[in-house]
């Protein structure tokens, strides 16, 4: 991509303006007309939302969103939508013991409530209410465990015990939240468990298993391609060996499919502000500060350089970095992207959520030092091409945010509209949800407010 170094953030003041009034017409779609006894709304299809059976993960990124239109705009039927959708809906996915998502439904919801109430935006009447939420869904999760040989585990995702999911480094949030309210894990025995201890077991996982650094692990990790992810790693349940990367909704194992890589942009990064709150004396024992500070700066550049370096120039990547038809599109990465070509499609929702990452680690690193302003203006000049009208869904008859999103290429359920030849024009719940957060994160900056994170819901 081509960073504009020179953009401020002030800047996009006006579309930002622009993009939450479309936003709350667009919840209010949604809200007004979606039946949720069909299943979870996770894409348009010509412009509606629908539902597509698999997991339900995109739940809380349906009500989630009316807290963060009543945070940015201070509305008040958003929040009151959001906080009677979220006592209906949520408490399945609370105690839902078959998914990686936690981290997904329960801080987008019970989460932003939370925050919302101790930030005095919201009455503090359900503070208790949201907490115990956030507590069992945190221990629920932890539960989904898995041991790897000579030390170590993972948070197993919905494939099985030998299957860890890239993904799953945003959903490990959830653990951090839970430890902080003073909650643990109990098994066996009364065995207690540390959420804070297997939450950082997975971030060391993912570090190690899903991060390529161009340090010859395969053939394939090479210098130039330091920073590439896969979706999937796989385990020997037998003894917890390694065995291999593999991929659900990449294009294949050896390739970055960029949402993947965005989801690691932003877990290790917000982590990297978590920590702070954490002492040294809760990290001591679990290798120390040293230790992890290295370990998610370390993930957290190499995954924001890859993105940096394979697209387009106006910050938006198509769905998979090797995905096949992608060399029929010549010289990719020396123009913006191209829409509504013949051959592979773009996925902004990874643009939404990997902008995060980038804004968030120049944040860390200083945007006035050098490492810290490219990721900074990186995350902008992204950010700049998401509030185009290029990307946003600005017909009012179509209730998709954020258009010409992905979700499942290799299964081929995403819409293909009539005339083109791969899927473009349509939204998805987590863009969305994605970029509406990476608008309020944006947005409180520009105000000098607070800023937003997902551990913003504790005690200051």
């Amino acid at each position: 991509m081509k960073i504009d170094d020179q953009l401020k953030a002030s800047a996009l003041t006006p579309a930002l303006q622009k993009f939450w009034a479309l936003s709350g017409q667009k919840i209010d779609s949604i809200f007004n007309t979606y039946d949720p006894a069909k299943g979870s709304p996770v894409f348009t299809v010509a412009g509606k939302y629908t539902a597509r059976g698999w997991t339900e993960w995109t739940e809380g990124f349906s009500y989630g969103s009316g807290f963060l239109q009543f945070d940015a705009t201070g509305e008040q039927r958003f929040a009151d939508a959001a906080a009677k959708l979220t006592v209906d809906r949520m408490a399945s996915h609370v105690s839902h013991v078959g998914v990686h998502d936690h981290g997904f439904n329960n801080l987008s919801t019970y989460g932003n409530w939370l925050r919302l109430q101790r930030e005095g935006k919201l009455p503090a009447n359900q503070i208790e209410f949201c907490e115990m939420a956030l507590k069992a869904s945190g221990a629920v999760q932890a539960a989904r465990w898995s041991t790897i040989h000579g030390g170590g585990g993972y948070i197993y995702s919905f494939n099985g015990p030998h299957s860890l999911f890239v993904d799953t480094i945003r959903s490990v949030r959830i653990l951090m939240v839970a430890h902080k309210l003073g909650h643990r894990l109990m098994g066996e025995n009364d065995a207690a468990h540390s959420l804070l201890d297997r939450g950082l077991q997975h971030i060391e996982a993912t570090a190690k298993y899903s991060i390529f650094y161009g340090e010859g692990r395969d053939s394939y990790d090479v210098p130039a391609e330091r920073g590439r992810t896969t979706h999937e790693a796989v385990f020997n349940r037998n003894d917890g060996r390694f065995r291999c990367p593999n991929s659900q909704q990449g294009f294949s194992g050896f390739t970055t499919w960029t949402r993947g890589l965005a989801w690691a942009m932003i877990g290790f990064a917000e982590e990297l502000e978590f920590l702070k709150t954490v002492s040294d004396a809760e990290l001591a024992p679990l290798g120390g500060r040293a230790k992890w500070e290295a370990l998610l700066l370390k993930g957290a550049t190499a995954t924001c350089d890859w993105f940096i370096a394979n697209t387009a120039l106006d910050g938006i990547p198509y769905w998979d970095g090797g995905a096949p038809n992608l060399h029929k599109l010549g010289d990719w990465r020396s123009r913006n992207a191209e829409i509504f070509n013949d051959h592979e499609p773009v996925d902004s929702s990874a643009a939404a959520i990997g902008v995060q990452g980038l804004l968030r680690l120049g944040r860390y690193l200083g945007e006035n030092t050098p490492a810290g302003k490219k990721y900074w203006q990186a995350g902008l000049t992204t950010m700049r091409t998401l509030l185009s009208d290029a990307y946003l869904g600005v017909d009012p008859q179509h209730q998709g945010l954020l258009l010409h999103t992905v979700y499942h290429r290799p299964n081929g359920w995403d819409h293909i509209p009539p005339g083109q030849k791969v899927p473009c024009g349509e939204a998805c719940m987590w863009g969305d949800y994605h970029i509406r957060e990476a608008a309020l994160t944006l947005q409180r900056l520009i105000e000098n407010k607070p800023a937003y994170t997902f551990f913003g819901c504790l005690k200051g």
